[in-house]
């Protein structure tokens, strides 16, 4: 089987009905040339015996790495996924952001060596997600009109967030405007080369929580590593669907402090150790 050109690396934790919407954002995507890397950090055997159904049917090409449940573990099931990885580009994706479909497409025409594309999102509102099915995401209803309408609405009524990073755009003096500041990672959207990846060793395995270990962290390394950081809003689009906020604890900031004092862009603690 040939190389892809590149992977998407999907990170997932339990909610199947996320990630059915997100693997249909997938299928029609325009540039059909990539590989789905289910990054797993410890979903329960309900899921992973409706993701082997899914994956039975899928016209994706799908594989999935799992590991026991003992934590927040996002970074180290990440490194296993990027051993993996068969594509020159690595495309990171959280499981509950739908991407729009040019969005590998947008990826793979505006990265390269040392450069990281860094992506963001709109927040679905509860309606809106409570009636996708993979089905309609199929048919573009994320794309229609009537629903960026109601996502104005919501957004005008504080109900939602994030409106305009809904928005794709394909006028060059708009994607400038758009993006004429400099912006952060996100880890549910960004991509980077694997080869710059490895150059730091991935992601760096200490962090436990949901908080800096996973965007901050890495960003920071690339950047040391000559890594250039550029913004992708309006033009790698991704919807994410609306669940109850997460706890972002405080656990990892000292750790993030002294690998910033450090300024060190290869890990000890990440692919190889």
């Amino acid at each position: 089987m040939t190389r892809p050109k590149a992977s998407v690396i999907l990170s997932v934790y339990n909610r199947f009905d996320f990630l059915q919407l997100v693997l249909a954002g997938l299928e029609i995507q325009t540039e059909p040339d990539f590989e789905v890397i289910i990054s797993d950090d410890g979903s329960h055997e309900a899921f992973i015996n409706q993701l082997a159904t899914l994956r039975a049917v899928s016209p994706l090409r799908i594989s999935h790495n799992w590991h026991p449940d003992t934590g927040f573990l996002k970074n180290r099931i990440l490194n296993v996924s990027i051993r993996s990885a068969q594509g020159a580009q690595l495309i990171f994706l959280d499981g509950d952001c739908i991407p729009h479909p040019a969005f590998v497409a947008e990826h793979l025409a505006l990265g390269g060596p040392d450069r990281c594309l860094a992506g963001r999102r709109i927040d679905l509102s509860d309606r809106l997600t409570r009636q996708l099915t993979p089905v309609r995401v199929r048919q573009g209803v994320l794309q229609s009109p009537y629903t960026a309408i109601g996502q104005l609405i919501g957004f005008l009524t504080r109900r939602t967030f994030h409106f305009m990073n809904g928005l794709y755009v394909t006028n060059p003096l708009l994607r400038s405007y758009f993006n004429r500041k400099e912006r952060g990672l996100l880890g549910a959207n960004f991509s980077v080369m694997k080869a710059d990846l490895e150059a730091i060793n991935g992601f760096d395995e200490r962090y436990n929580a949901p908080t800096f270990g996973e965007d901050s962290d890495v960003e920071f390394r690339l950047r040391l590593n000559g890594v250039k950081v550029i913004p992708v809003l309006n033009i790698a689009v991704t919807y994410h669907c609306h669940h109850k906020l997460l706890p972002r604890p405080e656990a990892n900031r000292a750790l993030y402090e002294h690998v910033v004092r450090e300024s060190q862009a290869f890990t000890p603690y990440g692919l190889v150790q």
